[in-house]
């Protein structure tokens, strides 16, 4: 029984379960909508997988060029359209060189306008003069029609579709009027079986090539390419039926033609069309009949032939013999360029060479909707328990560390292990169902099981800082009194001469100017990752390093000081205008080790920092007023930051109550000085090594020079102390420390 109740408890571990099981029973319901939303973000991510993949293309077949009706042939030919018996001489110049094929990427849809035949009435009505010319120079598509017929040329045309290129609108069972002569083409009732489980689009009409030039070239194809939704092409449809009858692409019959091998539609009655089989090559199709699109890199990643290049003579002897030719425009004003995945303006002819290149080489892409499913699947139970059971035994920060494990070792094997074997799967539903889980998860472990936690919160976080809470959240074994020795930084600031401004203020005015400026300093040292352990009046206690691990904590009290002296420079011209005097505070800053922990009693304890570092960094912040100095830093401290900031020497010190002298610095600012100031500085140097070498009349003539040149409270400090050691020398074992003897 008690096994039994112990099974039936909830914990958040069996909650993640039973959302995992929840999410693998979704995929299995039909929803179109959901299935559309969820493939269009699946479609996004493999065009990112792409445009990763351009950075190591794959290779062509070497099979395909495009001839170019690119900005330079305009240029020079001229605009577009360009009189046939121009094109005539670029197809005459291509099949001089023994191209397996032409195709063109363009359709002529009506006569040629600059034919002799349609100038010569306007002449003769103009000269009155009946003019006749050689018959078969009068008409320039007959000229082409010639030529046509004499290479083994295939045109292009274009079928109106449905605004989305599904078949949405019935199928014609009639025939026709004006269809397109292909040399192949597949009667519709002889694949009946296969087209009533396939969504092979349906036109509505055909654009063809006027009858001269459709009857005279070899055959013909479409070269529709329709777009997703979001108007990116990544798809090639091969077949489109129309009326009785299925049509080919220009693709398609552009292969055929090269193979000499007629194409087969493949498939099963209850599934559709699944593959398409040409000769010796087999590829997989989509159920609309298409292609998807494995693109081989960015545009011109086939050769391009300028139009005006063949037509002037200008190409290799072999630059199409035994090639897949496709005549096409690049150029931006004709209207030809497609969203691709690897590129927004991708010329239209590149991705029907795209198509015919993934033909011929018989490695499109893949999209299997069963595998696609089972690996769904495979995704959720595996991976989505896996996380459940890490954030449910292990804790969050695990948890959140394995989630993000888990989903970038997802993608990193779809794109190595599918992606790159040219296989699509869809990462958007386990990404977002694991996703879920974790949140899922993490909402149950916080009813369930983070019932310590939150009383830890609440006892805690009136007398500790934030972070402090969050840390003990996490470890509440940190709940002792001794604490820990660690490496940290300690700061002390105070503002000078605080109880004589405090005595030209009203207690209101007192309040509000403290908890102003507080505030504004506060906010530096959390900005700056540190703890703010205590107030004391107008002081500030802060420290980094501790509870959370800070290599820089050194470097990041230095900038935190810079920060609060520039910050209180910026909130004077408003305290002058409330008629609040000025202020200038002092910033003294250690670093050493020193025992960090709860501190107090069994009843009542602080976080809190202790030891003799701690102390000098108190003892270094009354001495700014010393030496006028708005920060003062030990050596450890330089030391732990590097060559990060620029340094002014102060003086080595004994301070009340340690032995040993200390080695004292302003830090003025990150970075490098101009040359000016490293000047100074370097005078200053040389000044405190004459000093520390007991050379006094040099050092009062180095420190005069500088007092005249810049007056510093320094060089007073040093002119004085020299004036002494003049008439009382200090002992022989002098090492060039002063002793303060009072705080």
């Amino acid at each position: 029984m008690k096994t039994l109740l112990a099974l039936l408890k909830p914990s958040s571990f069996k909650i993640g379960v039973l959302t995992v099981l929840l999410l693998s029973c979704l995929p299995l319901i039909k929803s179109r909508e959901l299935q559309l939303f969820i493939h269009s973000i699946d479609c996004r991510i493999h065009d990112l997988m792409f445009r990763v993949r351009l950075h190591h293309p794959e290779p062509t077949t070497g099979q395909v060029v495009i001839v170019d009706i690119d900005e330079r042939s305009l240029a020079e030919l001229g605009q577009w359209p360009w009189p046939r018996t121009v094109m005539a001489d670029i197809v005459a110049a291509i099949g001089k060189q023994s191209p397996k094929v032409i195709g063109f990427d363009i359709v002529f849809a009506e006569p040629d306008r600059t034919s002799l035949k349609f100038m010569l009435p306007k002449l003769r009505a103009l000269t009155g003069t009946k003019i006749v010319l050689p018959k078969g120079l009068d008409d320039n598509d007959e000229i082409l029609a010639s030529v046509l017929a004499e290479t083994d040329t295939i045109l292009g045309y274009y079928f109106e579709l449905p605004s989305d290129g599904s078949a949405t609108v019935p199928r014609r069972t009639g025939e026709v009027a004006n269809p397109p002569c292909p040399e192949f083409s597949i009667p519709a009732q002889t694949i009946e079986d296969l087209l009533a489980q396939s969504e092979l689009p349906v036109a509505g009409r055909a654009v063809l090539n006027i009858p001269v030039l459709g009857d005279s070239a070899l055959s013909e194809g479409f070269f529709n390419t329709v777009p997703d939704p979001d108007g990116v092409t990544r798809r090639g449809n091969l077949f489109i039926q129309y009326g009785q009858m299925v049509y080919p692409s220009l693709a398609m019959e552009m292969v055929r033609e090269g193979l000499g091998e007629d194409p087969i539609l493949s498939g099963m009655p209850s599934v559709g069309i699944t593959h398409v089989s040409i000769g010796s090559i087999k590829f997989p199709v989509t159920k609309q009949g298409q292609l998807v699109i494995n693109f081989r890199g960015p545009k011109h990643t086939f050769p391009y032939v300028s139009a005006v290049d063949v037509l002037r003579g200008r190409i290799g002897k072999d630059a199409f013999r035994d090639k897949y030719v496709l005549i096409g425009t690049s150029a931006i004003g004709l209207l030809d360029l497609r969203a691709t995945p690897v590129e927004q303006t991708f010329p239209g002819v590149e991705v029907n060479a795209t198509i015919i290149d993934n033909i011929l080489a018989a490695d499109p892409m893949t999209y299997d909707e069963a595998l696609d499913l089972g690996v769904t699947l495979t995704i959720l139970l595996v991976f989505g328990i896996f996380l459940a059971a890490v954030l449910g035994f292990l804790g969050p920060r695990v948890g959140a560390l394995m989630g993000i494990l888990v989903l970038l070792f997802l993608v990193y094997g779809n794109y190595r292990f599918l992606f790159l074997d040219r296989k699509l799967i869809g990462l958007t539903y386990p990404y977002v169902g694991l996703i879920l889980v974790f949140l899922v998860v993490s909402v149950a472990n916080y009813f369930f099981e983070g019932r310590q936690k939150r009383f830890i919160q609440g006892a805690f976080s009136f007398y500790v800082s934030e972070s402090v809470v969050k840390t003990l959240i996490n470890h509440p074994d940190m709940l002792r009194l001794e604490g820990e020795e660690k490496e940290l930084s300690v700061l002390f600031s105070d503002i000078r001469g605080f109880t004589s401004i405090s005595e030209t203020m009203t207690p209101q005015q007192l309040s509000s100017f403290l908890n102003e400026y507080l505030s504004a300093m506060t906010d530096i040292v959390i900005e700056q990752a540190g703890t703010v352990d205590k107030f004391i009046g107008d002081a500030i206690m802060a420290f980094w390093g501790a509870p959370l691990d800070e290599p820089e904590h050194a470097a990041r009290a230095i900038v935190t000081a810079l920060t609060m002296r520039r910050r209180l420079l910026e909130l004077q011209p408003a305290w002058a205008a409330r008629n609040l005097p000025p202020i200038e505070i002092g910033i003294g800053i250690n670093t050493g080790t020193m025992r960090v922990g709860n501190m107090g009693s069994s009843t009542r304890f602080d976080y809190t920092v202790m030891g003799d570092n701690v102390n000098l960094a108190s003892r270094l912040e009354g001495l700014t007023k010393v030496y006028g100095a708005g920060i003062l830093i030990s050596d450890a401290t330089r030391q732990s930051c590097g060559d990060r900031f620029f340094y002014r020497p102060i003086d080595r010190v004994r301070v009340k109550g340690k032995s040993e002298p200390v080695a004292l610095f302003e830090p003025l600012f990150e970075g490098a000085p101009d040359a000016k100031l490293a000047a100074e500085v370097e005078r200053l140097r040389q000044a405190i090594e004459l000093h520390n070498a007991r050379r006094f009349d040099e050092a009062k003539e180095a420190f005069t020079a500088l007092e005249n040149d810049h007056h510093q409270k320094l060089y007073g400090v040093y002119l004085e102390r020299i004036e002494e050691y003049l008439v009382h020398p200090p002992p022989e074992d002098w090492d060039g420390a002063y002793t303060f003897t009072t705080k």
